[in-house]
């Protein structure tokens, strides 16, 4: 069981973390979708900070013998859970930026040649 001073401070560190989470949505700071993701998480926390007996049962249901290994693992596992979602984020992006980038250098060659052909043109004209 928790002591009620720990409660109350972690319950205001997370009244914290929401504000800030809603503070950068609101700023555009970042994207809904990914808000989602961090609101997420702050739910489970909210949840184990309400009900901590939840998390030493889950603990104890899988094999894990102490409390202490029990919540660093499950700490690990969401952290590379969150890190696998950014990753597919950040791989997606790269691919857009990819294509992006290959059309515009496809564009410019095209404006390039165009102006090459119109001043060419232009200067068959004046010889004539």
């Amino acid at each position: 069981m928790l002591p009620t001073t720990l409660r109350i401070s972690l319950g205001i560190a997370l009244l914290f973390y929401f504000i800030l989470i809603l503070l950068f949505l609101k700023n555009k700071a970042i994207q809904l979708k990914y808000t989602l993701l961090w609101l997420l998480a702050g739910i489970a926390m909210a949840v184990l900070l309400i009900f901590p007996e939840v998390l030493t049962w889950f603990i104890h249901l899988v094999g894990i013998e102490s409390n202490m290994n029990g919540l660093f693992i499950f700490c690990i596992a969401f952290l590379m859970m969150i890190t696998m979602s950014l990753t597919s984020i950040v791989s997606k992006q790269t691919d857009k930026i990819r294509n992006l980038v290959q059309n515009q250098a496809i564009l410019e060659k095209r404006i390039r040649d165009l102006e090459n052909k119109q001043w060419s043109d232009n200067n068959e004209d004046k010889c004539d």
